[in-house]
């Protein structure tokens, strides 16, 4: 029987022994394997499959050492008996086509999210040749080393197990300190411990806000085009918002704006466009705010890419830091997958949040907090920035060139210094038919009508990132793109 199931194709960027001992358990819990019969030896095994004994053996014995098989004298390896009897077949369960009188959830649902409008992404975007994708990072540049140190040295010494325990609704005071001394000062920012909160990235924190503040009275101001999740959060809790056009100089601030009780901005890098908020913008949102009772809910989006080197601080930073609602992604620039943020406020409303937060998960799991609080500690986090940065800067200038070159009827708005371009192309253009014509081509970017909040949102703008692609395929890219145009 087991001659039959085992027919594996081994995946060249995984150890042999970890795949066997996969197959293995899943056919051991699946009740694949016969109770009374020896499975393959480890030479008939490791000529099936194509893979040394030696390996098969090693297999079989860790199993044996696990409690999964036993290994008899002379006779072979069999299952354990712990495992003759799987409880999930003794239940006998109904298979999908048996289940009768299933529930009717559509009538249940109180929303349906799906219906949402989001960023459309191909799952599949590693694979497109040239991926023009924003938010996605070469993992070529992942500090790897410097992760498997700062595990080991979290697995190891006096700290061995203290990533195991639950902290209740606490965060690991070491990151919290980190992102205090190290991180916050950089843009501006001085916090006390209770004014900070670890969350599961922005889009969490975005979350818990809107859950903690909005209703159907709240009133919420925002860019356009912008951070189209961003308003789903807020849509979702009732709240009315209000789509403020984006010019040269950031967000503008017109009659709607001053009606709002909250500013949701992305002052550093505009989302999507890339634009930094001015200072005079910037003055005169912070004179709004204060005038008007208003709270600013700033999203600090791609502020560790920045390659002018007099950046402005936060609007946290300013005299009202108190009416602001900073936010920002630790793991952002390091790796998307990795998902933690932040927010700063008040101690009040971190308190509220905090107890908010439990109520969902409680805290971001320990040992990845500690994790990061030692890679901070270290060194690496500051490291790997500016290593990142200057990698950045480069693939910038070849973007920029590029495009000029290959591009000339396309108009670039902002991004002088972010990890994107937002182009406007000729009217006639249609940059979502351009998106599916340039994908036949390898070419994978993302057309800009999703970013906006218009009923008939303009057609002829697309975002290009550049994080994910080999700074070598970005010229080839571009022409390829180009070709899309016809």
């Amino acid at each position: 029987m087991l001659d039959h199931y085992f027919h594996l194709d081994f995946d060249t960027r995984r150890g042999l022994q970890e795949q066997l001992r996969e197959a293995l358990l899943d056919a051991i819990h699946t009740g694949t394997i016969p109770t009374e019969e020896a499975l393959p030896s480890c030479r008939k095994l490791s000529l099936q499959l194509g893979i040394s004994r030696n390996t098969v053996a090693l297999v079989y014995e860790g199993l044996v050492e696990d409690g999964y098989l036993v290994s008899r004298p002379r006779s072979g390896y069999y299952l354990h008996d712990a495992y003759h009897e799987p409880d999930a077949l003794e239940t006998n369960p109904a298979t999908h086509d048996e289940i009768v009188d299933a529930p009717f959830w559509g009538g249940r649902f109180t929303h349906r999210p799906s219906h949402l409008q989001g960023v459309l992404r191909p799952s599949n975007w590693m694979s497109y040749e040239f991926p023009f994708v924003y938010g996605q990072l070469d993992t070529r540049l992942f500090p790897l080393e410097q992760w498997r140190e700062t595990s080991r040295r979290l697995l190891g010494g006096r700290r061995e197990r203290h990533w195991l325990g639950d902290r209740y609704d606490q965060d690991d005071p070491m990151l919290v300190e980190q992102l205090r001394t190290r991180v916050l000062p950089k843009r501006g920012i001085h916090a006390r411990s209770d004014e900070i909160l670890i969350t599961l990235g922005s889009q969490n924190a975005l979350f818990l806000i809107a859950q903690l503040l909005f209703d159907t009275r709240t009133r919420v101001a925002m860019e356009n085009p912008g951070y189209r999740e961003a308003a789903n959060v807020f849509l979702r809790q009732g709240a009315r918002l209000s789509y403020q056009r984006i010019d040269a100089e950031g967000m503008c601030l017109d009659a709607a704006a001053a009606r709002s009780d909250y500013l949701y901005v992305t002052p550093s890098h505009q989302g999507p466009t890339g634009i930094t908020m001015s200072r005079r913008r910037r003055e005169a949102l912070i004179e709004q705010v204060q005038r008007r009772d208003q709270i600013v809910l700033e999203d600090d989006y791609d502020a560790e890419v920045n390659f002018d080197r007099h950046a402005q601080p936060a609007l946290k930073a300013s005299r009202a830091g108190s009416r602001v609602i900073y936010m920002s992604s630790l793991s952002k620039p390091l790796s998307p997958g990795l998902r933690l943020g932040y927010v700063v406020a008040d101690a009040e409303l971190i308190e509220e949040l905090r107890a908010l937060r439990r109520l969902m998960y409680r805290h971001p799991p320990s040992g990845l907090q500690q994790q990061l609080a030692q890679f901070l500690s270290q060194g690496h986090y500051d490291r790997y920035l500016r290593q990142f940065s200057d990698e950045m800067r480069h693939r910038w200038e070849i973007m920029d060139a590029a495009i000029t070159r290959e591009l000339p009827d396309c108009r670039r708005v902002g991004g002088d210094h972010a990890s994107v371009f937002w182009l406007e192309t000729p009217d006639a253009i249609d940059t979502q038919r351009l998106a599916w014509q340039a994908a036949q081509r390898g070419v994978l970017i993302e057309p800009g009508f999703q970013h906006f909040f218009d009923p008939a949102p303009p057609r002829n703008y697309m975002r290009l990132g550049f994080g994910a692609i080999d700074a070598e395929r970005i010229e080839p890219g571009i022409q390829r793109l180009a070709q899309a145009f016809g």
